[in-house]
């Protein structure tokens, strides 16, 4: 493949505030670097990276589960291209370019507006969806007791009326862009007061919710949800036309890109591309759901309402709280009056004779979590041959979903099969799976025969992502 330069952003601001003095044009902070990674790279790693920020929308955790927009979209991409997904996280919206630039990332799977600016340094995917920008404004706080031209007569209808005002955005958004054409368009100064990337888009609506600026702009789709759950807003006063919004890749990513496209123009002829669009742009009641919750990501790091008695009882077995976390969620979704079909109950699924054996009710969540930890105690012993520590929790994750025994047998397979059945990856992962095929559970060397292995092989993987996604939101 040809080596090619392209325009990387270095990073040069790390712990600045919100500085009037260090803005730069794009152009100001770029130099040369090489980054040459396309779909064939991306299927020999077996991996896309794609680089996106948190937000109500974007990615974000609700009850111990990973949500957003991109998030599922880029769940059914990695599938289409059939590598696994990896999430790297921007601190901030100015951010994702220079990091695509410089190879952290595959791809910036985020709301991006497609500006003519921004295709000078990378090249936008076909568009997912189209959205006009929007004024964010107050209404009067007397705004019940009003009538509806009264209300209007305080708000501004039309952009020409900024003229001389102040609109607070993001610095180097595509919303900032905007107020400025708008300035010549209307032939008047609109005073644009720039507010840091690191907040988010809901961080800075809640700012004009609480009267700290007058006015934003977003996106229409972003504002609509956003006034649904705060009445006092208005976001009908269009300051743009109909735009595209899509993701962006390298330059020298013609490959990729055209596999990209692909799929968003199948996938958006797919009922399921609509249901998840609406779930996250329309679907009004399971917002504000979302929002008064204190086990969103926007709002606490929480997971579950069980936290507490997690970190307690990871901390004795000696394990991070939020990977004993996922295996609850994994087994249960914290619902602690859950049942299974095989009669495993409980945040820990606990079976009948286990909960016996431990002398606990496991439909008590304190008892299920301490029965639970107490059990994978047991395991985490009876694997002490393991030497590596990530490779000896993952072990015994599988023998806590499908019993130690048949976790010995994919041992004894992998012996067979020239692996080392003292490593999970890539090796007695593989085993297990040989369980389901009568070829090998009837070997005589197989004590305890057939196991549907895709349970246990799934289940570490699940876990170990769903934890990875946990140590993003939540800290330690």
């Amino acid at each position: 493949m040809m080596k090619y330069y392209y325009l990387v952003l270095i990073f040069v601001c790390f712990a600045c505030k919100n500085d009037s003095k260090n803005t730069k044009s794009l152009s100001e902070n770029l130099k040369l670097s090489k980054v040459e990674v396309d779909l064939q790279e991306i299927k020999e790693r077996g991996k896309l990276r794609a680089i996106t920020t948190y937000s109500g929308t974007t990615f974000f955790l609700y009850r111990g589960r990973t949500m957003g927009f991109e998030y599922e979209l880029l769940t059914r991409l990695a599938d289409y291209l059939e590598v696994e997904l990896e999430v790297v996280i921007a601190r901030n919206e100015d951010e994702l370019m220079e990091m695509l630039l410089a190879g952290e990332g595959d791809l910036i799977a985020y709301g991006y507006t497609i500006l003519p600016s921004r295709k000078e340094y990378i090249e936008f995917t076909n568009p997912l969806y189209f959205s006009n920008q929007v004024l964010v404004q107050r209404k009067p706080d007397n705004w019940r007791r009003m009538k509806l031209h009264q209300i209007k007569n305080r708000l501004i209808t039309d952009p020409i009326q900024l003229i001389g005002d102040t609109v607070s955005v993001k610095k180097n958004s595509s919303y900032a862009e905007r107020m400025k054409s708008l300035s010549q368009e209307i032939g008047g100064e609109i005073v644009i007061d720039t507010i840091p990337g690191t907040k988010t888009t809901e961080e800075i609506i809640k700012m004009v919710v609480d009267g700290k600026i007058k006015y934003t702009v977003v996106d229409q789709n972003i504002a609509n949800i956003n006034a649904s759950y705060y009445p006092i807003l208005d976001a009908n006063t269009q300051v743009s036309f109909s735009q595209q919004i899509g993701w962006g890749v390298r330059k020298n990513s013609p490959v990729l890109l055209e596999a990209v496209n692909t799929w968003i123009d199948e996938f958006k002829k797919e009922v399921d591309f609509h249901v998840i669009f609406n779930k996250y742009y329309k679907n009004k009641r399971k917002y504000k759901a979302r929002v008064k919750s204190e086990f969103y990501s926007i709002n606490d790091e929480k997971i579950s309402p069980y936290d507490d008695m997690i970190k307690k009882y990871a901390e004795e077995i000696g394990w991070d709280w939020r990977l004993l976390a996922s295996l609850t969620f994994q087994e249960s979704k914290f619902q602690a009056q859950s049942e299974s079909w095989a009669g495993a109950r409980g945040l820990m699924q606990i079976m009948p004779e286990t909960a016996k054996e431990l002398n606990i009710n496991p439909n008590d969540p304190y008892e299920s979590v301490k029965g639970g930890t107490y059990y994978l105690k047991q395991l985490w012993e009876k694997n002490d041959d393991i030497q590596d520590s990530i490779q000896r929790i993952k072990f015994t994750l599988a023998a806590y979903n499908c019993g130690y025994a048949h976790l010995k047998d994919a041992q004894r397979i992998a012996k067979l099969k020239d692996r080392d059945p003292l490593v999970w990856d890539d090796n007695v992962e593989l085993s297990i799976l040989d369980l389901s095929q009568p070829e090998y559970y009837n070997l005589p060397e197989m004590r305890y025969g057939y196991v549907r292995g895709i349970e246990p092989y799934n289940y570490v993987k699940q876990i170990f992502k769903r934890y990875e996604h946990y140590k993003k939101f939540i800290e330690e």
